[in-house]
């Protein structure tokens, strides 16, 4: 039996899918969840802020789950998860390492506390956003066959699919991100900015772009706002408006040139991760929104470069190299990148000579 139908054949038709990111790539994943919920009310510990259980868990609140993995999906298991802590306790999140050969990332068995909207592990938050209070869902996890020019590893001491139970005992309030100051939206946009670059160090580059991604997705619901930024500084100048405004808010908050040099950054980095994971289209798009909105950031320029290479576009590999040494005339990269496109021209000009050749001897 085909395995992506297996969840459809056990539990019904009305199976959730979703594709999530981890280390290994993309995954699909299908969930049962629970319809019992415990009537009990979660609240901080700090500010004694509470929340009904009848609600769901939002960007930044702290969730206490377990995540356990099941041998089959035979094996028995109430979808009932016991009641525990009324509130969750910890102020933090769980501290634990994102593992290169792990799909679920968290520690299995034990009950940890996670943020959701960080992104530690895409598959958990996908299910807990979606659940209430001393709720539990079963998962089936299979890689997923429709990702662009993605090859996940079958490890062979892993039978597939895999299948968990996720529960969540308890969250903390959260925020839709329409509901955040722009003082929130930017913290949460730089954190995953770090995020991203700490993952990309690691050799973690699906995990990488997950981070940047995340990012842009915040940045753009502060468009409006950086607009209104430059309007400001256009009419009052730069210097006046940071006089004008004296809340310790509105001095957090970047500029509207740095917003678009954040959102350029951002696009760029996003680039060099799909030029890892085998993307050329995509860093191609990525790359040239960069250079869109930062004409002068080098980087972008190199790699929309090589994603033109890589696409067999010479000619507009040739002219992104050209910009970039205009910028950096004494990049070595650049110079070894237009170096390699000349000769591959050469090459391509004497392919079509030689044919040409054939056809008129």
């Amino acid at each position: 039996m085909d395995r992506g139908h297996l969840f459809e054949t056990l539990h019904g038709d009305d199976v959730p899918s979703t594709v999530c990111v981890c280390p290994r790539g993309l995954w699909k994943v299908q969930q049962k969840q629970s319809r019992e919920w415990s009537q009990q009310t979660v609240s901080t510990s700090g500010d004694g802020a509470s929340c009904s259980s009848s609600n769901f868990p939002r960007l930044g609140s702290l969730c206490q789950v377990r995540v356990r993995l099941k041998a089959n999906p035979d094996e028995a298991e109430s979808l009932v998860s016991e009641k525990g802590n009324e509130c969750v306790t910890e102020t933090e999140a769980t501290a634990f390492p994102r593992c290169q050969d792990s799909v679920l990332q968290v520690p299995m068995g034990d009950w940890i506390t996670l943020r959701l909207g960080e992104g530690r592990c895409d598959i958990t938050e996908a299910c807990v956003e979606g659940m209430r209070a001393g709720e539990k869902c079963e998962i089936m996890m299979s890689p997923s066959d429709n990702g662009p020019d993605v090859s996940v590893p079958d490890p062979a001491e892993e039978k597939l699919p895999l299948w968990a139970t996720v529960e969540l005992k308890a969250f903390t309030p959260g925020k839709e991100s329409w509901a955040m100051s722009p003082v929130e939206k930017c913290q949460w946009v730089k954190s995953h900015k770090e995020s991203g670059g700490e993952r990309f160090k690691s050799g973690d580059v699906w995990g990488a772009a997950d981070s940047y991604s995340r990012a842009l997705k915040i940045l753009i619901t502060l468009h409006g706002y950086a607009q209104e930024v430059g309007k400001k500084g256009q009419e009052q100048g730069a210097e006046e408006q940071r006089d004008t405004n004296t809340s310790d808010e509105t001095q957090q908050l970047p500029s509207a040139n740095e917003f678009k040099t954040i959102k350029a950054e951002l696009h760029s980095n996003m680039s060099l991760c799909q030029l890892k994971l085998n993307q050329p289209q995509r860093a191609k798009a990525s790359a040239t929104k960069a250079t869109n909105l930062e004409p002068g950031g080098a980087k972008a320029w190199y790699r929309m470069g090589q994603a033109c290479q890589l696409l067999n576009e010479l000619q507009e590999a040739r002219q992104a190299f050209m910009k970039l040494l205009e910028l950096q005339p004494e990049s070595p990269s650049g110079l070894k990148a237009l170096k390699g496109i000349a000769g591959r021209e050469k090459e391509k000009n004497a392919q079509l000579g030689l044919r040409l050749s054939k056809m008129f001897s």
